[in-house]
């Protein structure tokens, strides 16, 4: 059976909806809890299926807290993820993100604001 997804298509993965959502350039704030250590704020996008960061490069499978503060609102988005890939191209390291058991209320309003956007 086909996993279900939210353009009906069973085609589609729920997981392919969420990445080819719209991707907003955001600052955020990043905690690898596989290590500890202090939040760091990072420069990078934010999607409704997780987040890129451009700075820095923990190894894939390590998780990581994420906090953002969607642009032009009060709402902050709190999550956790797992480093699913570390890409590198001339500007640097980058990390992709994949967001982990992201409560519903924070799902769909992160899912508003990217509508808005």
């Amino acid at each position: 059976m086909a996993e279900p997804t939210r353009s009906g298509d069973p085609g589609h993965s729920l997981e392919e909806d969420r990445r080819d959502s719209k991707r907003v350039p955001v600052r955020m704030l990043v905690r690898d809890l596989t290590v500890g250590g202090s939040f760091e704020e990072q420069p990078g996008n934010l999607g409704l299926g997780g987040v890129y960061f451009a700075k820095g490069h923990p190894p894939p499978g390590n998780r990581v807290e994420v906090r953002v503060l969607l642009p032009g609102t009060r709402v902050e988005i709190r999550a956790a993820g797992e480093i699913v890939q570390v890409s590198h191209d001339a500007s640097g390291f980058g990390a992709h993100v994949r967001f982990a058991d992201l409560p519903l209320e924070t799902e769909l309003a992160l899912a508003r604001f990217l509508d808005r956007s």
